[in-house]
C-alpha cells in the first residue's frame, strides 16, 4: 500500500514538473512567483518611505518661499516620497488583483520592478545629497512629532527608546555613525530587523565617508538572512550580491558568496517539486570554488554542493522512474525518456547516493531495447561498485540471462552499505514540511543569531576597531571562528586585500543525506 502511495506521489509530481517545464519553454523568465515579486517590492518601497520620512522630519521648518522652490532639500525629498507612495499604490493594487484572482497584464510586474530599482537609486542619492541640510539640533517640529507618535520611530518603535533613535537618524554629528552602528546591531540581535536596517541605512545615506559604511551594507544583508522569511531570503541574496558588486576584493567576499548560496538552499523544496533554488545554489557554489580556489571555506562549500546536487540528482532519478513507469501504460517515448534521465544523472552526479538504482534501471532500459552489451556494462558496474546493493542479486540474474560474466566486487567497495530508505513517518513529515533536508548555517556573516555570553561576533570586532576588522581574524563567519583576535592586531582596510585567505574551521558535522523512497 505504501509503495503504491509513493508511486502515485511520484507520478503526480512528475506531471507537475512537466507543466512547469512547458511554462518555462513558453518564455517565462522570472523564477519568482508574482506574489513573491510583489512582496519584495513592497518591502523595499516601505523601507525607502521610512528613510525619507525620517530625513524630512529632521529638517527645519520651511518658509513660504522655500516651499515653492523645487531645489529645496525638503521639497526634493518630498517629491521622492510622493513617487514612492505612487508606486506603493500600484503594487498594492496589483496585489489585490492577485489575491482576487483578477486578470492583469503580467508585464506590469517588470515595469514596477524597474521603477523600484530606479527609485532606490534616486532616493539613496537624494538622502546623501541632502544630509548636510539636516540640523544638528532637534527642532520644535521634531519634538512635536515625537509627542504625536508617543515615542515611536516611523511606526517601528514603541516607548521612550524611539526618542533616542529619532534624534540619531534625524541629525548629523561627528561620531554618530559609530553610535548608529552599535544600536543597529543591538536591534538586529533582538529580532527587530526592520529597525536595525533603518539605522544601518542611516549610516549609508547620511555618512557616505564613514569607515562603518562597508560593514553597514553587509549587516543589512545579514539582517534579511537572519529574518529568514521567503521574502527576506530573496532580499538577503540580492543584498549580498549588491555588496559583492561594491566590494569584490574584500576578504569577506567568499563568505558573502556562500551566504548567497545558503539563502537559495534555505528556500529549496523537495526534489519532486520546483528545483529552481537547488539549481541556483549549485551555480553559486560552483562559482565560489572557481572564483576563490584557495578559500578556506572549501570544505563547507563542497558539503553544501553535495547536498544541492543530491537534490538535483534525485529530481532526475524520480522523473526517470516516471518515464519508465509510463512505458507500461502505453505512452510513447517512455523508455527513451527514462534512459535519457538516468544517463544524465550518471554523468552529472557521480556521488548520488542512489547510484546503484540508477545503474540497474539504466541497464534495464538497454535490455528492453535489445542492446545486451550495453545492459551488461551497467549491470557489471553495479556489481563491482555496489556489491551490497539491494539490486545486486537481480543484476546477477540478468547477467545470467544475457550470458555475460559476473564480475568480482571492488575490494575497496565490499563494505559499502546500501543507501537507507526513510521510514513512513519521515517521508510523511518531509512531504508536509515541503522543505529539502539540507545543512545550512542560519547565522549571518557579521551577526550571530544566538550569541552566547562572553563571545563576540565580527560586528563586535568592527566596533572595537572603528569599522575595521583585524587582518588576522577575517574573513570568518561567527560560528566558524577558530581563535580570538590578538591583543594588538593591525587593522586592515575593509575593502582592499583580495588575496588574503579566510580562517575557518572544518564543518563540525557531515551533511545529511536525502534518502528517497524508491
Amino acid at each position: 500500500m505504501y509503495s503504491r502511495f509513493s508511486a502515485h506521489m511520484v507520478i503526480c509530481a512528475a506531471l507537475a514538473l512537466a507543466l512547469a517545464a512547458g511554462a518555462l519553454a513558453q518564455g517565462t523568465q522570472n523564477e519568482l512567483s508574482a506574489v513573491q515579486r510583489l512582496e519584495v517590492m513592497r518591502s523595499k518601497l516601505e523601507s525607502l518611505r521610512r528613510s525619507l520620512s525620517g530625513a524630512i522630519s529632521s529638517m527645519d521648518p520651511q518658509s513660504a518661499a522655500e516651499k515653492k522652490n523645487p531645489d529645496d532639500p525638503r521639497e526634493r525629498l518630498r517629491g521622492l516620497d510622493k513617487e514612492v507612495g505612487s508606486v506603493i499604490s500600484e503594487v498594492s493594487d496589483i496585489r489585490s488583483k492577485q489575491d482576487r484572482s483578477d486578470r492583469y497584464d503580467p508585464t506590469i510586474l517588470d515595469r514596477l520592478e524597474t521603477s523600484v530599482a530606479d527609485l532606490n537609486t534616486r532616493v539613496q542619492a537624494g538622502l546623501q545629497a541632502t544630509a548636510g541640510a539636516r540640523s544638528g539640533n532637534v527642532t520644535a517640529s521634531t519634538t512635536a512629532t515625537k509627542k504625536k507618535k508617543k515615542g515611536r520611530l516611523f511606526g517601528l518603535l514603541g516607548g521612550g527608546g524611539g526618542d533616542k533613535y529619532e534624534e540619531l537618524t534625524g541629525t548629523v554629528a561627528a561620531g554618530r555613525d559609530r553610535v548608529l552602528f552599535e544600536e543597529a546591531a543591538k536591534e538586529v540581535r533582538k529580532g527587530n530587523h526592520e529597525t536595525g536596517r533603518l539605522l544601518f541605512s542611516t549610516i549609508i545615506n547620511t555618512y557616505p565617508d564613514s569607515g562603518f559604511l562597508p560593514l553597514a551594507k553587509l549587516a543589512i544583508a545579514d539582517s534579511f538572512y537572519l529574518e529568514g522569511t521567503t521574502a527576506s531570503l530573496i532580499q538577503a541574496a540580492q543584498a549580498y550580491q549588491d555588496w559583492l558588486t561594491f566590494f569584490p576584493t574584500d576578504p569577506l567576499a567568499d563568505d558573502a558568496m556562500l551566504k548567497v548560496a545558503e539563502a537559495e538552499m534555505r528556500q529549496m523544496g523537495l526534489s519532486d517539486r520546483d528545483i529552481t533554488h537547488a539549481r541556483k545554489a549549485e551555480q553559486r557554489l560552483k562559482a565560489l570554488l572557481q572564483q576563490y580556489p584557495q578559500t578556506n571555506l572549501r570544505p563547507i562549500v563542497e558539503d553544501r554542493l553535495r547536498e544541492a546536487q543530491e537534490s538535483l540528482a534525485l529530481h532526475g532519478y524520480q522523473i526517470g522512474n516516471f518515464y519508465l513507469d509510463a512505458r507500461y501504460k502505453g505512452k510513447k517515448g517512455g523508455l527513451k525518456g527514462a534512459q535519457s534521465r538516468f544517463k544524465e544523472v550518471m554523468d552529472k552526479y557521480p556521488n548520488f547516493s542512489l547510484r546503484d538504482g540508477v545503474l540497474f534501471k539504466l541497464a534495464f532500459t538497454y535490455q528492453e531495447e535489445e542492446e545486451p552489451d550495453e545492459a551488461a556494462k551497467y549491470y557489471q558496474e553495479l556489481l563491482r561498485n555496489f556489491p551490497n546493493s539491494e539490486y545486486a542479486e537481480k543484476a546477477k540474474d540478468q547477467l545470467s540471462i544475457i550470458g555475460a560474466p559476473v564480475p568480482d566486487p571492488d575490494p575497496a567497495r565490499k563494505n559499502i552499505a546500501p543507501a537507507e530508505r526513510p521510514g513512513f513517518m519521515g517521508s510523511l513529515m518531509k512531504e508536509v514540511m515541503g522543505r529539502a533536508d539540507v545543512t545550512v548555517n542560519t547565522d549571518g556573516i557579521l551577526i550571530r543569531r544566538d550569541r552566547k555570553e562572553g563571545t563576540a561576533d565580527l560586528i563586535d570586532e568592527a566596533l572595537k576597531y572603528n569599522g575595521q576588522l583585524p587582518s588576522n581574524v577575517t574573513p570568518v563567519a561567527p560560528v566558524q571562528r577558530s581563535r580570538p583576535a590578538p591583543v594588538n592586531p593591525a587593522p586592515r582596510p575593509s575593502t582592499q586585500n583580495a588575496n588574503q585567505p579566510a580562517t575557518i574551521a572544518p564543518a563540525s558535522s557531515a551533511p545529511r543525506e536525502i534518502k528517497p523512497e524508491r
